[in-house]
């Protein structure tokens, strides 16, 4: 009986801290996301994210995390966030085609050379606000990329454009559509999650993904050939708040948001994903798979010229929309030599 009584005690104490933790929130930020609670990005960047705002606010901020669409699908997610849905998300800019275009100039072949350099760079670029414009709607806390993005397709290895000829290749954004339109691929749009199942039932051939996602999604599962092309592509991410959710906080809360945010935490991203590749290339190895890297990467001749007239047209259609494109991608390309890599 006092065995019992002990752990009854035990669970009664856990169970009262709990509470009494629960009741001391004065504030709940609801944070959807797209990836699988157990993938990297989720256990290494988002919820430690949100256990240090929690532990910083002395618990009165709670931070709940909802993986996987819980509360919006990834395309839906930037604007629940706006429309007060949920109170913050981490998702991919791009999802809300032509919404940010200036952002996704760092999606360009060339631009970024991985995780942290993507991160700093488009990061810088808000904070020199060269691209705040695109985020009046809701209050960013910190912007960052994924590593360099590669081609995987099942059986087919992709050695030359001409290799991707009338292959069904998913593409994340309508930037990564463009350049896959000139590799002479057929791009199909969706969003990562969905990638998996549209793989195995063979509506697609292959898919444009970092080595990360290539473990976060188990694209490992159903591909075998991968191809590395240096600097090809990049996605832009961010993490951003419910502008109502900001301001309805007392200024000495606001403040542990503020403290995290910003370049600190774009470039904490960065290497969270910069190791996650490590990570999903060396799954790919340890399964016996063909990885096969272009030599001298986006500036190898026979991917160049087609790599080059994508970025070309991207950036001269922006500028005809009265966009500072080409001063964007300028400086993008100073902070790429810069910013940390």
């Amino acid at each position: 009986m006092s065995k019992f009584l002990t752990r009854l005690t035990a669970v009664s104490l856990v169970s009262a801290a709990l509470l009494s933790t629960a009741q001391a929130a004065e504030f709940t930020i609801r944070l959807g996301h797209l990836w699988p609670a157990v993938a990297g990005p989720h256990k290494n960047l988002i919820q430690p994210w949100a256990d240090k705002i929690e532990a910083e606010s002395g618990g009165r901020i709670s931070v709940e995390v909802y993986p996987s669409g819980t509360l919006a699908k990834p395309p839906a997610q930037y604007d629940a966030v706006k429309n007060g849905i949920m109170d913050a998300t981490a998702t991919v800019q791009g999802y809300s085609a032509n919404r940010f275009p200036l952002t996704q100039i760092v999606e360009l072949p060339g631009v970024a050379k991985n995780a942290v350099n993507g991160s700093c760079i488009l990061q810088s670029l808000l904070d020199e606000n060269l691209i705040a414009q695109e985020y009046k709607d809701t209050k960013p806390i910190f912007l960052y990329t994924h590593g360099a993005g590669l081609l995987h397709t099942k059986d087919t290895l992709i050695k030359v454009p001409s290799d991707l000829s009338g292959l069904r290749i998913r593409r994340p954004t309508t930037v990564v559509a463009e350049l896959l339109t000139e590799l002479n691929a057929q791009p199909v749009g969706m969003p990562a999650p969905g990638s998996y199942t549209s793989m195995q039932r063979g509506v697609i051939d292959g898919v444009a993904f970092p080595w990360e996602a290539m473990a976060s999604f188990r694209l490992n599962e159903l591909t075998n050939a991968h191809t590395e092309v240096g600097g090809l592509y990049t996605i832009s991410f961010i993490v951003t708040m419910n502008k109502g959710t900001y301001n309805s906080l007392p200024a000495d809360l606001q403040a542990v948001i503020d403290k995290n945010s910003g370049i600190t935490w774009a470039e904490k991203a960065g290497e969270v994903f910069d190791a996650l590749d490590v990570i999903g290339k060396k799954q790919a190895e340890d399964a016996g798979h063909q990885i096969y890297t272009i030599e001298g990467g986006v500036n190898n001749p026979a991917w160049k010229p087609l790599l080059d007239k994508a970025s070309k047209s991207y950036i001269e259609a922006l500028e005809a929309k009265g966009l500072p494109a080409e001063k964007t991608y300028n400086r993008a390309k100073e902070l790429a030599a810069s910013c940390p890599s």
